[in-house]
């Protein structure tokens, strides 16, 4: 369970403040997406982040109430808020209630996926996709930023729901705060090239704010924009477990039926991110996670997270990507961004909300920087069109829609590709032999995309009396294949005409067996299998093995 929980404390220690301060902000803003009280958001980014760092599966992965999984929410609070009206006691607040349920069964979910194995699927997912999820994530993490230049004006609607609407800063105001968050840029920029003792990100949030408070200059801080938010500030207790949860929630089917698909959803979008962003962390460090035991780690965050009152979360790109940078590589990096977050909360809230909110913005655009694959610019002309398409799609759809719909849809036209190119590569060479017999040697997969080629390859009418196929040279991928051979011979057959098949593979005849016994007839056992000289007879290697291409 410990294992890599630190190779260098200070780096880690000094990564997981800096991942701390920059935490807030991002969890506040989607607390306020979500329309739940920060302090919600917040202890649910400890909670997550604390597990995820002790019992996950990579070690450095930052985890918190990320914004891909509260967007997902909102609905669900809204109606929740709905539904309480109308019981016969009305509830106050009932879709809080409704969504701690819902992060609750997201959790269960995820921990079912990593019990199952899930995880591993992960590693399917093409370059192309990753890059342009990555590309995608870096360019809605810009956009999210862009709009802390504004202040939030809460405004109710017609309907009673509150609303928050961004004004954009102006004059001077918007000068200054360009100009701090140029500070912050140029610190993180310049001071790895002076030394490398001192953490970049942390020295130049704390030079930024001791400007600010030393100059007494009027800017949006982080404790103002949580007021403006509607939040009462940082300030909070420990986490406790929520007995109102209990007392309020009606636990019959009507209820799951409600929070399932929410609660699928989340788990589902929460893995994605979290493993992509496992195998961001994979490639930056040249090590190895466990997907699966990452996919319970976060489950039972959630879990706890919901029990304990917070909302649910996901690893998260950003702030991961602060920490390796800022040299944090162990599990007390995550430890460290969870407990320092908490202490913020109970202790120290009066000096973390005196922090510019320009300082966090410095922070997260060079953040954005480093995450970006500005290698996608080089290399998108020389890999392939297809590869290309799916690289920029990926990219459009995760800043449009989102990071599931995204990583799903380059998956899929990913996999229609690979379909598509190996579908090409089916080829039959056809010879007669001396007794009349004509010999198609099927070349490349036999699958559902290459039936069409495979089909035409055959003169079925013309053909002579005795047609054999040899196969040694393909793999029969699937069912579609089992049917295309089975219709092929039920072609000759109806001519009249003598069909053999040779050297399937043992898997294939046992399905064709199994489909119809009349294969028994034209299926030739190759006890001359070349692809079986080893196994079967061994005394047929009269050379070196190096002397045979196998």
């Amino acid at each position: 369970m410990f294992k890599n929980f630190t190779q260098n404390p200070k780096n880690d220690i000094f990564a997981g403040i800096t991942v701390s301060l920059a935490m807030i902000p991002e969890v506040v803003a989607f607390a306020f997406v979500a329309q739940i009280d920060p302090l919600v958001a917040l202890s649910g980014a400890f909670i997550i982040g604390l597990i995820t760092a002790i019992f996950g599966g990579r070690p450095g992965l930052i985890s918190g109430a990320a914004g891909a999984v509260a967007v997902i929410f909102v609905h669900l609070i809204s109606e929740g808020h709905a539904k309480g009206m109308l019981f016969d006691t009305p509830v106050e607040n009932m879709g809080y209630f409704y969504l701690l349920a819902a992060v609750i069964l997201m959790g269960i979910i995820q921990i079912a996926a990593g019990v199952f194995k899930l995880g591993r699927f992960v590693r399917l997912i093409p370059h192309p996709v990753m890059m342009g999820f990555v590309n995608g994530l870096a360019i809605v993490i810009f956009l999210a930023q862009v709009r802390m230049f504004s202040h939030k004006q809460l405004e109710i609607g017609a309907d009673g729901l509150k609303k928050y609407i961004d004004i954009p800063m102006q004059g001077m105001e918007l000068y200054t705060m360009l100009g701090l968050v140029g500070l912050t840029m140029a610190i993180i920029w310049l001071l790895p090239k002076v030394t490398s003792k001192i953490p970049a990100a942390l020295t130049a949030i704390l030079v930024t704010t001791g400007i600010v408070v030393f100059f007494n200059l009027d800017v949006s801080t982080v404790g103002s924009y949580i007021v403006e938010g509607g939040g009462e500030g940082l300030k909070g207790e420990f986490p406790t477990p929520n007995l109102e949860l209990w007392q309020n929630l009606p636990f019959n089917l009507d209820t799951l039926k409600f929070i399932l698909p929410y609660a699928f959803l989340a788990a589902s979008v929460g893995l994605i991110e979290s493993l992509m962003t496992m195998n961001l962390v994979d490639e930056l460090t040249e090590t190895r996670g466990n997907g699966n035991r990452e996919c319970v780690a976060q489950g039972a965050g959630n879990i706890v997270s919901g029990l304990f009152g917070g909302t649910g979360g996901c690893g998260m790109i950003g702030q991961t990507v602060i920490n390796i940078n800022a040299g944090g590589r162990g599990r007390l990096s995550g430890i460290m961004m969870a407990l320092t977050l908490l202490t913020f909360i109970l202790f120290t809230a009066q000096y973390i909300e005196q922090v510019p909110i320009a300082a966090l913005v410095g922070v997260m655009f060079m953040m954005v920087i480093e995450t970006f694959a500005w290698s996608s610019f080089r290399i998108i002309r020389k890999i392939p069109v297809a590869d290309a398409a799916v690289l920029i799609i990926v990219s459009a759809v995760t800043v449009i829609f989102d990071l599931a719909i995204a990583v799903f849809i380059g998956v899929i036209l990913s996999a229609l590709v690979f379909a598509w190119k190996n579908a090409t590569m089916i080829r039959a060479r056809k010879r007669m032999q001396p007794d009349g017999t004509k010999t198609y040697e099927i070349w490349g997969p036999l699958f559902f995309g290459s039936i069409q080629n495979f089909n035409e390859k055959f003169d079925v009418k013309n053909d002579p009396d005795n047609v054999e196929i040899d196969f040694v040279e393909s793999r029969v991928s699937d069912h579609s294949a089992l049917e295309a051979i089975t219709n092929l011979v039920n072609k000759y057959e109806a001519e009249g005409k003598s069909i053999k098949l040779k050297h399937l593979s043992e898997d294939c005849k046992t399905l064709l067996y199994k489909a119809n016994p009349k294969f028994k007839d034209v299926v030739i056992e190759d006890i001359d299998d070349p692809r079986y000289y080893l196994a079967a007879d061994p005394e047929k290697f009269t050379k070196p093995l190096s002397e045979y291409n196998l």
